[in-house]
């Protein structure tokens, strides 16, 4: 009988502790300057520049898994901030900075395409969530995947 009342009370603990604000960032480091009026001051946002939005792998074998990294800078006037990373396929996966970007450093979004069971031309969409305006970047990841001969 004191097990029944003991889990409820481990629960209630465990999801006490689990609420705390520890992991947040600092509000005051997102800027949203759109507003009503259509009136906005896009000067003080970070910018996300890429050296290229598009990769293309060219020939690859059927089961082949390929990575290539996106090579950013914030161009911008305030800390850069990669809120998520989703991918089109679940062959293609992502990795991105957690920490904000200062103004005039760079960062890498690494993306990884896995060809198994895939044939042909292959052309993977990578979105990028920030605090940019836009707040999506869309990269793409391309290739033609050849079946082996085995």
């Amino acid at each position: 009988m004191k097990r029944v009342f003991l889990i409820p009370l481990i629960l209630s603990a465990i999801a006490l502790t689990a609420c705390n604000d520890n992991g947040r960032l600092p509000s005051s480091l997102v800027n949203n300057p759109n507003t009503a009026s259509g009136n906005s001051d896009l000067s003080k946002l970070p910018v996300i520049s890429f050296t290229s939005t598009t990769h293309d792998f060219g020939d690859i074998f059927q089961g082949e898994t390929i990575k290539y990294s996106f090579k950013f800078v914030n161009k911008g006037k305030s800390d850069l901030l990669i809120t998520s990373v989703n991918t089109s396929c679940g062959c293609t996966i992502a990795n991105f900075p957690k920490t904000p970007i200062k103004p005039g450093h760079e960062g890498y979004i690494e993306v990884a395409f896995d060809s198994k069971g895939m044939f042909g031309f292959q052309n993977k969409a990578v979105s990028v969530l920030s605090n940019t305006q836009p707040s999506v970047t869309v990269l793409y990841v391309k290739a033609n995947v050849k079946r082996t001969l085995s």
